[in-house]
């Protein structure tokens, strides 16, 4: 691919590539070592709580800080961290010491409310905002899938194979190759040193008066609120629904990753096709048709055929929006809001796992898997009356001047 010509794209592709692996790694890893180490479900949830918990309440500040300073040494810095919280678990070996994990966990995730708007920012300055960014981004999609369909199952057949602390010495070692990755990177954009513009306060008001950005954040909210909702309901889904065994939920992540991939390779070019409220619309009705044919599958063939559907538009859906907030969002405040939109991500990751077993007490499992389906149906309508149609709104304004 001509993009990864780009050296320093290159570079910031392969770090994202290569601690992406042991983080995916450990996701399936940590709440194994959990759980048997307590036996407890409920100190298995912590530890999911805990992942969620620094993006929501300190990604605002992280973003402020990160516009000012050095973009490519905040992320190898993080990577550090990282594989510090990662390694501590390894003394993590008895029930009474479950702590270190909480700890570590949160540790981690911290890093990564570092990591991640870090990496968004620096993406426009390495690539610059024209066509290259549209491939960049979905080259980053791509992989990101292909990590997400091998790593799961890899990490399983590791635990059941060396073990945990084979696991986390991977992971480790991921962090530190991609810290030295990124400590080669040469471009970087320019940290704003304007006072009033370095508060998070004040990405909260730039997003506050840009119509675009609070439109792709508020249909991009109701989306990823019904599909974290529908994401806690896989398992009855599956089993209730389907009529399978509860581990065939791997064959419906499965689905899902594939259909990723074809969106991931799609994506640059369907931007092409519409403009993007029309793109944003029309993945948007889809992933939500995909989701009713999903939940009302007669079984798990079919539904792992509609995973695989929701997968296209819903890749095509993300890597458009994340490359339409590249474009038109200043230099000086990519990271903050950056870090509002994951804040967002995470909010509706905790709001949809607590309102999906409330759906299901007050209405049953069908009802709930529908509404929720519905509820992703209501991104469109907010899409088409909160994101402005003209090319004018799609231009990178000025810090002073929201729009």
């Amino acid at each position: 691919m001509r993009i990864l010509g780009n050296r320093d794209f290159r570079l910031l592709w392969s770090s994202n590539a290569i601690s992406g692996i042991g983080s995916w790694l450990l996701i399936v890893a940590l709440p194994v070592q959990v759980f048997a180490l307590t036996g407890s479900a409920a100190a298995t949830g912590l530890t999911l709580a805990l992942e969620s918990l620094p993006a929501l309440v300190i990604g605002p500040w992280a973003g402020a800080f990160l516009d000012r300073w050095n973009l490519p040494k905040a992320m190898w810095l993080a990577d550090l961290t990282s594989a510090a919280a990662v390694a501590s678990i390894l003394l993590a070996d008895r029930p009474e010491r479950v702590w270190i994990i909480y700890t570590a966990v949160l540790a981690e995730n911290i890093a990564t409310t570092v990591f991640r708007p870090a990496s968004r920012a620096l993406i426009p300055a390495v690539v610059g905002t024209g066509d290259e960014l549209a491939a960049a981004n979905s080259l980053t999609a791509f992989s990101g899938s292909v990590i997400r369909l091998a790593a799961p199952p890899l990490g399983a057949l590791l635990l059941a194979g060396p073990g945990i602390r084979f696991v986390l010495i991977t992971d480790v070692v991921s962090y530190l190759l991609s810290a030295a990755i990124i400590a080669r990177i040469n471009r970087t954009p320019a940290p704003s040193d304007k006072q009033e513009e370095r508060g998070a306060l004040h990405g909260l008001r730039y997003l506050r008066h840009s119509k675009i950005l609070r439109g792709i954040l508020a249909g991009n909210g109701v989306f990823l609120t019904a599909n974290a909702g529908l994401t806690a309901l896989l398992v009855p889904l599956t089993v209730e629904r389907l009529h399978a065994p509860g581990y065939a939920i791997g064959y419906l992540i499965s689905g899902l990753g594939a259909g990723f991939l074809v969106g991931a390779a799609i994506s640059a070019r369907a931007q092409t096709w519409l403009s993007v409220r029309n793109l944003l619309i029309a993945t948007q009705l889809a992933t939500a048709a995909a989701f009713f044919a999903l939940v009302n599958a007669p079984s798990i063939s079919w539904g792992i055929a509609a995973a695989a559907l929701l997968g296209i538009p819903g890749s095509v859906l993300l890597i458009t929006a994340e490359t339409t907030v590249q474009r038109i969002t200043p230099t000086g405040m990519l990271a903050r809001i950056g870090a509002l939109f994951f804040a967002m991500d995470s909010l509706s990751v905790i709001v949809g796992a607590l309102i999906a077993p409330a759906l299901i007490k007050l209405a049953g499992l069908p009802t709930a898997l529908n509404l929720l389906a519905a509820a992703a149906l209501l991104a469109a309508p907010i899409t088409l009356f909160a994101v402005p149609s003209h090319p004018a709104a799609l231009t990178r304004p000025k810090l002073s001047e929201p729009h």
